[in-house]
């Protein structure tokens, strides 16, 4: 009797929602405010909206800078640092892995736990810190 009553009461809910909703739509639409909100969300859309063929040509201007940044040093605006991945991640990988990024002003940590495929991400932490401007601009002579 408990799963019934239970399953009529849901049923209720969802229908007064279900209707309060049509009524809220209804006086929207009457009161002009729904129109008003048509306007706005279609004015955003335009004002706002990239065509998918500048999105194509964006990308593929990124694709020329990379390759260029990769093949020679200062060939890109880019900053690139070659790096090999001689294989890719199966899924089936266990243990502690750290991840570890030295961006422009900020230096990165990341520590995972992974479970393999039955536990996924056991457990994760990260730790930032900003990178103080004199070491960003320091040379690299060391002098004794």
């Amino acid at each position: 009797m408990g799963k019934v009553a239970v399953g009529v009461a849901v049923i209720g809910t969802a229908a007064v929602v279900a209707a309060a909703a049509l009524l809220v739509r209804q006086r929207m639409r009457s009161s002009g405010r729904w129109a008003r909100t048509r306007a706005l969300v279609k004015e955003f859309d335009e004002k706002c909206g990239t065509p998918d063929a500048k999105l194509k040509q964006i990308a593929d201007a990124m694709t020329v800078e990379m390759h260029a940044g990769l093949a020679s040093e200062g060939g890109s605006k880019l900053k690139m640092l070659i790096s090999f991945v001689d294989n890719l991640p199966t899924g089936d990988e266990e243990g502690v892995f750290y991840a570890l990024d030295l961006g422009g002003s900020n230096f990165r940590v990341l520590r995972v736990e992974l479970g393999g495929r039955e536990r996924g991400v056991v457990h994760q932490e990260f730790a930032e810190a900003s990178i103080p401007p004199a070491l960003m601009s320091a040379s690299s002579d060391v002098r004794n």
